[in-house]
């Protein structure tokens, strides 16, 4: 009796085993909307500052490239993001010319995640090059500084490996004694772009 109740047990285990590795297998594909691992993509828009003890306002296109890798726990979503920008801002005002020709971040990522889509904080290192001009002199500086931001992205349709984004950087880059203006010069910027990343 007792050989035949364990032989009806590990018969209804199985069974239930066999019921849940199908449900796993159907229900939940390997990596669908999980948003974990690696990915590369591109971006492009726009940015707005101040340099500090000048008028000078430099605006203009930013375009570049972005790399990182996402962990997942849940709905929460923890990554790591890089990037590297080229940028047409600068402004004029009196003998002055400020510009921003380039710009990189490396920053940490927090999200929740609903499905395909995610919403994240960002924050971490910036650094990029402030260059000034007068009276056929110029004068460049590279500093780093700090950036933080929001930003949501969505893959493009279920399970693929396209995803679209949207982003709200500011930077601070620190400020360089400029001889050219005789003050210490930093510049302070908001960038808004969009972009496309492949999942890999």
């Amino acid at each position: 009796m007792k050989g035949l109740a364990l032989s009806a047990g590990l018969a209804l285990a199985g069974s239930l085993a066999s019921a849940h590795a199908a449900d796993l297998t159907v229900y939940q594909p390997l990596n669908a909307n999980s948003w974990a691992g690696p990915y590369l993509g591109g971006n492009l828009g726009y940015e707005w500052g101040t340099v500090s003890n000048n008028s000078t306002k430099p605006s203009g296109f930013v375009g570049g490239g972005q790399a990182g890798y996402n962990w997942r726990s849940g709905s929460w979503v923890f990554g790591v993001e890089g990037d590297l920008e080229l940028t047409g801002a600068d402004d004029t005002f009196a003998p002055w010319k400020f510009s921003n020709p380039w710009f990189g971040t490396l920053r940490g990522r927090v999200g929740y995640s609903f499905d395909n889509v995610l919403f994240y904080g960002t924050a971490g290192l910036a650094f990029g090059e402030l260059s000034g001009q007068t009276f056929g002199l110029s004068e460049s500086y590279t500093t780093a500084g700090w950036t933080a931001g929001v930003g949501a992205e969505v893959r493009l349709a279920p399970n693929s490996k396209w995803s679209a984004k949207i982003e709200y950087l500011y930077i601070d880059l620190s400020s360089s004694q400029f001889v050219i203006t005789g003050v210490s010069n930093g510049y302070r910027f908001g960038v808004v772009r969009a972009g496309v990343n492949y999942h890999f």
